[in-house]
């Protein structure tokens, strides 16, 4: 970990082989191919849209003991590295599809923070007897109706003043329309119930995605 910076609760950045790296620490084996070096998973910003928004400079409030809703957990490689910064807390992780949830289970049995559930995260009175109030809630689900889903879970789900983290991919939202102006009536409309705090694009990791970081001002 030398000449590396901790960005967060065991997330370091640093300069390897002369390029920009980001890495968790954790005790556990890689997930999903990632290399491992001194006890650091990378974190490769490619294949995790949050590890993109922290390599360019960016942050969120995700402190050790947090209790996020994640929407969209997939096979779990993000979830795996939040899973290292959240020692303290919980992740109540929804995934809709299958195929990737059986990778994810495994992942699950090896965490004692990760809480799968395979829902759709559309109709969150299905896992409401499950998931509790939380201070966090997540979502990457590329979906022409993402906000509606974003906003009907922070209803069931998060605490007042909760933050929130959203990834919006232009080409799901309306395949016609230019990005930039998809982006406006994203951000117009997350502003009726949300304070926003940070938003940006991710390139170059991410091609016609932003980020959009925010508070409920229920």
């Amino acid at each position: 970990m030398r000449n590396f910076q901790e960005i967060l609760n065991n997330v370091y950045v640093g300069e390897i082989e002369g390029k920009k790296r980001i890495f968790t620490k954790s005790d556990y084996p890689p997930h999903y191919g990632e290399r491992k070096i001194d006890g650091l998973r990378e974190w490769i910003a490619a294949r995790s849209k949050l590890a993109a928004l922290l390599i360019k400079g960016h942050n969120v409030d995700l402190k050790r003991d947090t209790k996020m809703l994640y929407l969209g957990a997939a096979s779990g490689t993000t979830v795996s590295h939040i899973s290292d910064i959240l020692t303290d807390g919980v992740i109540y992780a929804v995934e809709y599809s299958a195929k990737p949830f059986a990778k994810f289970l495994k992942l699950a049995k090896e965490r004692k923070n990760i809480i799968p559930i395979l829902a759709d995260a559309s109709q969150p009175q299905k896992y409401s007897g499950i998931v509790e109030k939380v201070d966090f809630i997540y979502q990457d689900i590329s979906q022409r109706n993402q906000i509606d889903i974003f906003k009907a879970n922070f209803r069931f789900f998060a605490k007042d003043y909760a933050y929130g983290l959203i990834f919006v991919k232009a080409r799901s939202i309306d395949s016609t329309a230019e990005p930039d102006e998809i982006y406006k009536r994203v951000l117009k409309e997350l502003k009726r119930d949300f304070k926003i705090l940070i938003y940006d694009e991710l390139s170059p990791y991410h091609r016609d995605h932003i980020f959009v970081y925010l508070r409920w001002s229920k």
